[in-house]
């Protein structure tokens, strides 16, 4: 009994680290697109597309 409590908890404990990493990796792409966006790029870091200019039509 006591060795599979043992087990058990190695396998939570490895199972959350993945967890943990994904998360990691979740927040860092999420850091790069928001300064992207602060600079004038696309979330991606592409350049933006020119805009062209908006005609009013009547």
């Amino acid at each position: 009994m006591k060795t599979f409590a043992i087990a058990a908890l190695l396998v939570l404990g490895l199972s959350s680290c993945n967890t943990m990493i994904g998360v990691g990796r979740d927040m860092r792409q999420l850091g790069q697109g928001m300064e992207h966006v602060s600079h004038g790029r696309n979330f991606d870091g592409s350049e933006k597309a020119q805009e062209q200019e908006a005609v009013p039509t009547y």
